[in-house]
């Protein structure tokens, strides 16, 4: 049976900088690499707050994207 090895994680606050001329929501990636992969959601979202709590700009999202390996 194969499995999955979370080999890289990142930290994603996606910021929420209004609307252009044109009508269309402006949004601005901010990524925080070499998350340790043992971390868990609630401390992700802790350090999330921390970070969003510096800014000036409204959050849209916070999202964790991992890397897997799949083996045998």
């Amino acid at each position: 049976m194969a499995q999955a090895i979370i080999t890289d994680s990142q930290l994603r606050i996606i910021y929420d900088l209004g609307i252009d001329e044109e009508g269309k929501q402006i949004f601005r990636n901010k990524n925080y690499n070499n998350v340790k992969t043992q971390a868990t959601t609630d401390e992700l979202y802790t350090a999330a707050e921390a970070i969003i709590s510096l800014q000036e700009n409204e959050v849209h999202r916070v999202e964790r994207n991992d890397s897997q390996q799949l083996v045998q």
